[in-house]
């Protein structure tokens, strides 16, 4: 399955929800935000959104600044 993350494709063995895509990108305890198809994901749906072959996304990581 290939997926288009923040402009470049990845490509992973199996197919997988938003949050296992998460912590296969070592992301899982990262505050992110998360586009899927130009739609953005509450995170309490990770575990129910899947990944098809084709889908882009954009992850973006918050960071707290000053």
């Amino acid at each position: 399955m290939k997926l288009t993350i923040n402009g470049q494709v990845k490509a992973f063995d199996s197919s997988l929800n938003l949050h296992e895509l998460l912590a296969s990108l070592s992301l899982e305890k990262t505050p992110v935000v998360v586009e899927l198809n130009k739609e953005a994901i509450f995170p309490r749906d990770y575990s129910t959104t899947s990944v098809t072959d084709g889908d882009k996304l954009e992850i973006i990581t918050i960071a707290a600044g000053g």
